[in-house]
Formats: structure tokens, sequence, C-alpha cells
């Protein structure tokens, strides 16, 4: 039975490599070059890594979920794809950076599957946040607008796409810990009566911190997107510790409140929130990449124009946050579906993994990475089709961006460790 999982897992990992390596052969014969053959290079690289993975867990007998690692195959593999379509130099660096995450998705595996000992470290988990997003406001530098960002020479660093892993830590042990009282009830005596109990400082603290970090991050850092995130997370997981709406809502004004302070005072998000209301006021300046974006996903209509046929260099940093785009344009409307439904499969399998954990540690943390991932996919697709404000956050395992790639590679890791204790009797 367990060598029929992997089976299957590398059935999925082939047929992942069947897609990549056509589109990587597509772009060799449009463009014969170093390029071409790099990005065929790049296929096969990233389908022996997957292979030896899913020949390491099946001999150390793991019961991993049989979907993930292949669907982030096809994800990440589409991502170098287009990379090398729009610009090599960007290839050669994510090729680069995906080695560096299948690395760390081994070793996540390998020394992972004791996560529950994380949970004795809640609060060096939580200072360790702290300091990473410290880092940024007086050493960082400012990229698209963000400054979050750590110029280590060689490459540059974004310690928020790790402290997103490390808050997911801290909230699981923490509301495990304090679940009782953060509940919507009590048991009132023998009968299993209940009494209701309005929330009280140990429940709205960790609320308003977390809010205030947000807050923070928000205007010192002028990264919307991280900070809606955070937030996010923080509110999923509540609601899954404690299945009590007041949170939700509660939590919603205070972040609607905090943006609208942010709106008037931080020009960086004015700016945005103006560009999506209406870009077309500015059509050659702050409004050029959304207006861009949007003609691009028109032009590729349902069947896109084909790979390397298409025009999205017309959108400024295409190879980021708005490689969506890019995607829809030259593999059409069912190119962008397609891609939809892969995160959508990521997102069914996590949840699912949350409801099949044994303890309440283990089904938070898959919750809370589960949510974390869904919510990145989110903001950042709402963001490119001009339904929420531009928020510059990188598309998960497609976009440009180490420091992304591989903390969402981590984030894989934990899902599959999780995932095998919950299928263990």
């Amino acid at each position: 039975m367990r060598d029929h999982k992997r089976g299957l897992e590398r059935k999925l990992i082939f047929i992942a490599f069947i897609y990549i390596i056509t589109g990587t052969l597509v772009l060799y014969l449009r463009q014969p070059g170093p390029a071409g053959l790099w990005a065929l290079a790049a296929a096969v690289i990233m389908f022996a890594g997957f292979m030896f993975l899913s020949l390491i867990w099946q001999r150390k007998k793991a019961q991993y979920d049989v979907y993930i690692a292949p669907v982030v195959f096809f994800l990440a593999g589409t991502g170098m794809v287009f990379l090398f379509r729009l610009e090599p130099a960007y290839g050669y660096r994510q090729l680069a950076w995906v080695i560096i995450s299948l690395a760390a998705l081994f070793v996540t595996t390998a020394f992972g599957h004791r996560y529950r000992l994380l949970s004795d470290y809640k609060y060096l988990f939580a200072v360790a946040g702290i300091v990473a997003l410290l880092l940024p406001i007086f050493f960082g530098i400012e990229l698209g607008g963000a400054k979050s960002w750590l110029d280590l020479g060689m490459f540059h660093l974004q310690p928020s796409e790790f402290v997103k892993l490390l808050l997911v830590l801290f909230l699981g042990s923490y509301l495990v810990e304090n679940r009782i009282r953060m509940s919507p009830t009590y048991p009132n005596g023998v009968d299993g009566g209940k009494q209701y109990i309005l929330p009280g400082v140990q429940e709205w603290g960790p609320l308003l911190g977390m809010w205030l970090t947000a807050l923070l991050v928000l205007i010192f850092q002028r990264d919307l997107g991280t900070a809606l995130i955070y937030f996010g997370t923080f509110l999923a997981m509540v609601y899954v510790a404690t299945a009590r709406w007041t949170y939700i809502v509660m939590g919603g004004i205070l972040f609607l409140a905090g943006a609208a302070a942010a709106f008037f005072k931080v020009g960086h998000v004015h700016t945005r929130v103006e560009i999506w209301i209406n870009p077309w006021a500015s059509p050659e300046g702050a409004g050029y990449q959304i207006i861009q974006s949007l003609y691009a996903i028109v032009a590729g209509g349902i069947f896109g124009s084909g790979l390397g046929a298409g025009f999205p260099g017309y959108i400024p940093a295409v190879h980021t946050d708005f490689i969506f785009a890019a995607i829809c344009e030259e593999t059409g409307l069912l190119g962008g579906v397609g891609i939809l439904l892969l995160y959508m499969i990521l997102v069914y399998r996590g949840f699912k993994i949350a409801l099949a954990s044994r303890d309440d540690y283990s089904s938070l943390m898959a919750a809370g990475f589960t949510a974390l991932l869904g919510l990145q996919v989110l903001i950042i697709i709402a963001g490119v089709t001009k339904l929420l404000p531009m928020t510059g956050i990188t598309l998960p395992f497609i976009s440009y961006g180490g420091s992304s790639l591989v903390a969402n590679f981590i984030l894989a890791g934990m899902l599959l460790n999780i995932s095998g204790e919950g299928e263990k009797t």
C-alpha cells in the first residue's frame, strides 16, 4: 500500500515533467540558444529532484500526502518556463533557488517529523519574527515601493517571507494553550450546560497585538500585502481554534480602520488605492502596470496567444507579482483557470490534512499553513485582475523570488510532515 501511494506520486510527477518539458521545448524551438538549453536542463533537474525525494520518502516508509509534491512541481515548473520565456537571466537565478528549495524541502521532511517539539519554542519564534520584521526597517532597502528587503550582496533576502512561517508556528502553539479561554463558552456544571462569557484582556490581547504588528508593517515597511497576509492568517487560525465569528468581525473592523489611517498617512498606500479605484487617471504613470496587466489578460482570450507569442514585456515587473497576467495572455483563460485549480487542490489537501490530524496542534498548524498559502494566492491574483489594490507580493511557487520560493517549499514540507502523522494508525 505504501509503495502504491509513492508510485502514484511518481506517476503524477512524471505527468508534470511531460507538461514542463513540452513548454521548455517550445521555448527552445522558438528561440534556439543557451537560454533554451538551460530551460530544458531546468526541467530535467527539477524532475530528478522531485523523483529523488519521492524515492527517499518511500524508503523511509513515509505516509505523506501524494498530491502535494506533484502540484508543487507543476506550479514551480510553470514559473520556470515563463521566467525563461520572459527574461532568461531570472530563469538562471530561479533555477539556483529551486535547487536550494528542494534541499530545504528535503531537510524539512527529514528532520521536521517531530514538529510537535516546536510548540515548546513558541516565544522564541515570536521574538525571532519581531527581530526579522525590525531588520528591514533599520537596515533594509526599498524595492517596488516596499522597504522589506535586506541587501546581502550576492542576493536580496525578504525576511517577511519566513516570518509568515514563524507566525503560524507561534500561533499554533499559543492558540492550543489558550483555546479554553478564547472559546465562546465554558462548561458550567456537571449537567453539561454552557455559560457565555464576554472576551476579556487575555482574549483581546493577542488580537490587538497582531493588529499593531500588521499596522507597523504597513506603516514602516509600506507593505500592504504582507500586512494583510499576517492579519488574515491570524484571524483564520483564531477562527479554526475557537469557531467564534466575533474575532473575525472585530479583527476585520480593526484592519479596515488601520488601512484607512494608512491611506491618509502613508503615500505609497494612498497611491495604490487610487490606482485600484481608477488606474486610467494616470495611464502612462502610476496606473500603467495594472492597465497593461488587464490588457494582457483580455488579449489572451480563451486559448491564449501561444507560448512566446504574446507581449507580456509591456507589463513592468512581470516576472514577480504580475506573472499571472503573462500566463493568462499566452495560455488564455484556460491556462489561468488551470493554475487556479492547482492552487485549489493544494488548499483542499491542506485543509483535508488539518481535518485528519490527530491532535489540535497539528490541526491548527495545517490549517494555518494552508490559510497562509491560500491568502497569498487570493491577494496577488485579485491585485493583478484589479479586484483588490496591488500589493507587490509574489505568486507562490511561480513568481521570481528566492525568499518566497524557499519559504513556500518549507511550508509544503510542513504540510507533508503533518499529513504523514495524520495517516499513521
